[in-house]
């Protein structure tokens, strides 16, 4: 067993740390167990050197001892209650907001009051963004929360970049947990198995009111199996019945937004590259971590390459890239990436030695007629190779330099 060590998240810190004592309320979201919490105590620690003379406040609804804080009401009284010092500022932190009835009106009570500094996390993104856009917009800054990246995956459990790393990477994830287990994979899997029937059954069953939990899981080990591939809920409720699973294609189409809304998967809406129209259909979806992918559908060897490209997405939006699936007549870019005005296109492939394959995923780039930066992740260790401007650059490099 490993001993636990942890480490700054610097790449979210400081992109909070700024906001510290503003009158911006900040939220932190994302999928439960990506480290939210970690994150605000890591604040937390900055804040008492910081404002030694600040109160702080810390809430996490998961825990029994918040259990009577069932509503705004109660969360008010509770708060209010706690204060040291009312003419000192207070940093308030509020772990799993959304399970607070109304917590909205008492994020809006105590940012009035204007003595509070306010952090909350959350794991559902309807809730949160319909809640606080209605109640508290313009109020507040939504900072996205992932599982650990690949540099952070080394760090967090002491590993050089090798093959070997980036293996144990890909097929148990990067919930930052792990670092408590060893590398084994029936222990992994048992607890990230655990973390799903968490997530499906408090985040998406309980929420909204789901009978039959047994089609919503079905409709996860079919995303597990179809990673990447274009989405049509009519082609998913005709496969799923010849497997005897009834499940319509309106109830799909809810189901999978109850998935994205718990940030269990990502969705990606296909654009056409020459001009500014979005497709309605054909969308393509990714997991959140790759670890739970796998305790739902264990990896096989032919998975790798719709593996490559969760990582690659995953990456991307860690970044800060705004994605989309290309299209250009019937050509397929798998990733569109806009980051502060500017693009980038990415082709995601397992290898391109062969003729066929390279000649695929570099003519679709090649069509592209503008000048932004093209590239084809691929896991050939090739480096510094290009054809007509388009790089080729192993998965590994890209990782590990690529912002």
């Amino acid at each position: 067993m490993k001993t636990p060590e942890f480490y700054n998240r610097d790449l979210y810190l400081d992109r909070i740390k700024p906001f510290v004592n503003t009158q911006m309320i900040k939220v932190l979201t994302g999928q439960r167990r990506v480290g939210k919490s970690f994150l605000l105590f890591q604040l937390m620690d900055y804040i008492r050197i910081s404002y030694p003379l600040s109160d702080i406040i810390y809430i996490n609804k998961e825990l029994f001892e918040f259990d009577s804080l069932k509503d705004y009401a109660d969360l008010i009284n509770y708060v209010t209650q706690k204060r040291n010092d009312p003419n000192n500022k207070c940093f308030l932190f509020i772990d799993e907001v959304q399970d607070i009835a109304s917590f909205e009106k008492a994020l809006r009570h105590f940012f009035a009051e204007g003595s509070y500094d306010i952090y909350c996390t959350g794991s559902n993104a309807n809730m949160l963004s319909s809640e606080l856009a209605t109640y508290l917009s313009g109020r507040y800054i939504e900072f996205k929360i992932y599982s650990l990246t690949y540099k952070e995956f080394l760090l967090f459990h002491k590993l050089e970049d090798s093959s070997d790393s980036f293996t144990k990477f890909y097929k148990f994830g990067g919930l930052p947990y792990l670092i408590n287990l060893p590398f084994n994979e029936l222990l992994v899997s048992d607890y990230l198995r655990s973390i799903y029937d968490t997530i499906i059954l408090k985040d998406v069953v309980n929420r909204y009111s789901i009978r039959n939990v047994r089609q919503l899981q079905d409709l996860t080990i079919y995303l597990a199996d179809t990673i990447g591939n274009l989405f049509s809920a009519n082609k998913i409720s005709e496969y799923l019945k010849s497997q005897r699973v009834d499940l319509p294609p309106k109830t799909i189409l809810e189901y999978l937004n109850y998935l994205n809304n718990a940030y269990f998967v990502k969705r990606l809406r296909p654009s056409d590259i020459q001009g500014k129209r979005q497709f309605q259909i054909g969308e393509k979806y990714y997991f959140e971590d790759l670890g739970i992918r796998h305790a739902i559908r264990p990896f096989r060897a032919n998975d790798i390459a719709q593996v490559l490209e969760n990582i690659v997405c995953h990456h991307l939006l860690v970044n800060g890239y705004t994605l989309s699936v290309g299209r250009d007549g019937d050509k397929e870019i798998d990733f569109v990436g806009v980051k502060d005005g500017e693009k980038i296109y990415i082709q995601v492939a397992y290898s391109v030695m062969d003729p066929k394959t390279y000649e695929r995923e570099f003519g679709n780039l090649l069509a592209i007629k503008d000048n932004y930066p093209k590239m084809v992740i691929t896991m050939d260790e090739i480096e510094g190779s290009s054809y007509e401007g388009i790089k080729q650059i192993p998965i590994r490099k890209f990782l590990m330099e690529f912002k």
